[in-house]
């Protein structure tokens, strides 16, 4: 009866340990020849216990070796967190590259381009001319546009730096819509928030690239840092006209004219 028990309880035992593993199980509990010598089953099951045992060892510490990786330090710890960090640096890094990728690689349609370019602030006219007269001499008129979220004071004659402007090319005309107000020696209108009737003539010029801008992340005692740079790219626009307001007349000045030195009269004088 006592052998009989013993028997039962390491069967319980093994099945419960490998009932994820069937082949462990299955090659454990073979079927053997009966045996009558009771000390001969004693050691058969102690044997077969032992191995069953070592081969549930060798399993479930595989399993948990492979789902739960061991650290034996805080060095790999903070290594790992950096890594999940570069990992989710690049991964924005490499979205942001995709989408300038697709926008650069997308063909847009007129309406489109119209439409973007009208949400900025600007309409693209068309190519400078040989007959168009791109400068004229200065005006005592100014104005206040709005390029982007940019907001600009310019003059005729002047030169501005905005963020890169698509779909213009350079010695391109464009027109400024987005007109927040105009003003003169005599007079001054205000938008709410634009002026419909003025508009801002311009020519573009130059796309370069801003000065460089050093980006650098740090994060102590974690031996975190990175270091990047940037430069913007920008377009050049010269302002060419300002219309939508009455211009006053530049006045003139004459030349003083010069008074007449008087000569002195020579008084004789008596010896």
């Amino acid at each position: 009866m006592a052998q009989r028990r013993c028997l039962h309880t390491l069967s319980r035992q093994a099945t419960a340990l490998l009932s994820s593993s069937p082949i462990t199980l299955h090659q454990s509990f073979t079927v053997s020849p009966p045996f009558t010598n009771p000390n001969s089953v004693k050691a058969l099951l102690i044997a077969r216990s032992s191995h069953i045992f070592s081969n549930a060892d060798s399993t479930w510490g595989s399993i948990w070796s492979h789902h739960h990786p061991r650290y034996l330090s805080s060095d790999s710890r903070d290594t790992r967190e950096n890594d999940e960090e570069d990992e989710e640096t690049e991964g924005e890094e490499s979205d942001g590259e995709e989408e300038m990728s697709s926008d650069l690689k997308r063909e847009y349609s007129e309406e489109e381009k119209e439409a973007e370019a009208a949400a900025i602030g600007y309409k693209v006219v068309g190519p400078l001319q040989k007959s168009d007269l791109g400068f004229k001499p200065y005006e005592p008129v100014f104005a206040v546009v709005q390029i982007g979220s940019h907001q600009f004071k310019v003059s005729n004659g002047d030169c501005i730096f905005t963020e890169k402007l698509k779909f213009c090319e350079v010695n391109d005309k464009l027109i400024l819509n987005k007109v927040l107000l105009l003003g003169s020696s005599t007079q001054t209108i205000v938008g709410r928030p634009t002026l419909p009737d003025a508009a801002v003539h311009a020519v573009v010029e130059e796309h370069a690239l801003d000065a460089k801008v050093i980006i650098f992340k740090k994060k102590r005692r974690k031996n975190y840092r990175r270091t990047k740079g940037h430069r913007q790219e920008l377009t050049k626009l010269r302002i060419t006209d300002i219309q939508g307001i009455e211009k006053p007349e530049m006045k003139v000045d004459p030349k003083p004219k010069k008074s007449g030195v008087k000569q002195q009269e020579k008084v004789a004088v008596a010896a």
